[in-house]
């Protein structure tokens, strides 16, 4: 009977195919198939977290750069999505057999690793509780997966995988490999995924009318690929194609001097179990800081000695980071190469798309990451006009944030000395205040990109929608300064009328 039972369960394994069996989450669709995803147009977005979105878009175009890869912006303009879906089809039909969860060639794992020591799936997850730590919510709690929550856990891993301990770096694949190994040769810390970084990247990316029209939107041509110079080996090949032996073998080489690195990074060797996975480093990417290397997805700025990034912030809602995201615009400090690639092409092609922004937040000790505090999962998306690709456009955007940032500053200011003058912290007050006013502000977000539209150069421009947008932050400013505040005693009232804030002059030129 058990014999009975466990050829059951090999059989089940075995059939689960990421081809065909559901497994990707979608809005108001449930888990679909790969195969539903480049067969119906009319998928609308992914559903999950931050970072199983971002994996999750990696992912496809992977397969769509090794189904077919445009040559240039005219081969991109000529290539329709049902041409894109039916190469993708046909790609996946080829290399079948290496898309089974389980079995001989299990998918992005690698087999020889099951020396590492077995993790239980919770402990590779950032939103689960582990350990001591106290379980704020159901969410936090460890719970059973199906394959295929362990397929996309097992896609997430491979770029986000949060640094530490968790990693059985004892075991190494490629000899001679130093990179797992101390100098007393115990095996180091886990190091952090190359797509989550320190703190956690802020990662973006065109949003279309439906899934497919995103990876479309996103593909990079082989002209892009050789204008960035830093892919050696090109598109390169995908690893579930010929999946590497070891940390530092020739496939993992090529792979790391590659776009498809980058798409798919394979940071972690795992091997799935019934009840865990055998879990190690796998490959080293090259970092931000140093190699001045990072995600096509994540803005870099390579102006200075050292490589930085975007960070997420929670508290800083990304359509606030636009003006850093689109500055390719004006040529100036960050660029993100999966924003400002495509641009010439995307606003050829569509009069409106949205730009995704998102990713998790995460803090660390002694080289362990976790999730805490304020730490959490942020996503936005918002929608833009081909005419804000144009330099003015962006010229009062530049200007409306920085408006916006002083109507914020002067919240803060005004609630702590509120606070202040009665001999009170007013600092963590403020601080409140300004999230709120800012949580105010986003309800306008699709309105200001329009204002901002609609500020021209010529005789077609309007300024009064911009300046009657300035009039409501300001009325958000006094709204969250009363909210804030108290006036219940005439010694209150005196000091709220006192530091109650004052905007002498509302418009776009001035606050």
């Amino acid at each position: 009977m058990v014999n009975t039972i466990e050829d059951h369960a090999l059989h089940r394994q075995s059939r689960f195919n990421l081809i065909d069996s559901p497994w990707i989450p979608v809005v108001n669709r449930g888990l679909v198939s790969l195969q539903q995803i480049f067969s119906d147009p009319t998928l609308p977005t992914l559903g999950g977290n931050a970072i199983q979105q971002i994996a999750l878009i990696k992912f496809f175009l992977a397969i769509a750069q090794s189904a077919y890869t445009p040559q240039n912006d005219q081969d991109w303009t000529d290539y329709c999505l049902d041409e894109l879906g039916q190469n993708c089809l046909k790609y996946l039909a080829h290399w079948r057999e290496h898309f089974y969860l389980y079995g001989e060639k299990p998918f992005l794992q690698v087999p020889a690793i099951r020396c590492a020591a077995l993790q239980d799936f919770g402990a590779v997850q950032p939103e689960i509780s582990t350990g001591n730590t106290t379980i704020l919510t159901q969410i936090q709690q460890q719970k059973p997966l199906s394959d295929a929550d362990k397929a996309l856990l097992l896609l997430v891993l491979m770029g986000f995988a949060l640094g530490g301990k968790k990693t059985d770096n004892t075991v190494v694949l490629t000899p001679d490999y130093r990179g797992k190994t101390k100098d007393n040769g115990k095996g180091t810390t886990g190091k952090t995924g190359s797509s989550l970084g320190f703190m956690g990247m802020l990662h973006s990316y065109y949003v279309g009318s439906s899934i497919l029209e995103t990876i479309y939107l996103n593909l990079l041509t082989h002209e892009d690929i050789q204008h960035l110079k830093i892919f050696n080996e090109g598109v390169g090949v995908a690893p579930w194609e010929h999946m590497p032996a070891g940390e530092d073998d020739d496939i993992a080489r090529k792979l790391k001097d590659s776009l498809m690195g980058r798409l798919i990074p394979l940071g972690r060797f795992c091997l799935l179990t019934e009840n865990g996975l055998h879990y190690s480093e796998g490959i080293q990417h090259y970092s931000h800081k140093v190699e001045k290397i990072a995600d096509p997805t994540v803005a870099l700025n390579l102006s200075g000695k050292d490589g930085k990034v975007l960070w997420v912030n929670p508290e800083k809602r990304p359509w606030r980071e636009l003006t850093a995201l689109l500055s390719f615009i004006e040529q100036t400090t960050f660029n993100c190469i999966q924003l400002s690639l495509p641009a010439r092409r995307v606003k050829t092609k569509c009069s409106m798309f949205g730009i995704w922004s998102g990713g998790l937040r995460v803090s660390s000790n002694a080289g362990e990451q976790y999730v805490s505090g304020l730490d959490d999962f942020v996503v936005s998306t918002t929608f833009l006009y081909k005419e804000c690709f144009q330099q003015t456009w962006f010229e009062q955007w530049q200007k409306a944030m920085g408006q916006l940032d002083r109507y914020a500053s002067t919240v803060y200011k005004c609630v702590n000395q509120f606070y202040s003058e009665q001999k009170l912290d007013g600092a963590g007050q403020a601080g409140m205040a300004t999230n709120q006013f800012w949580q105010l502000c986003e309800l306008q977000v699709q309105n200001l990109i329009l204002a901002c539209q609609q500020v021209t150069d010529d005789q077609t421009c309007n300024m009064e929608p911009l300046n009657q947008l300035y009039r409501t932050f300001v009325n958000y400013a006094y709204q969250i300064y009363d909210q804030n505040t108290m006036t219940q005693t005439s010694r209150q009232m005196e000091i709220w009328a006192k530091y109650r804030p004052h905007f002498t002059k509302i418009s776009s030129e001035g606050g």
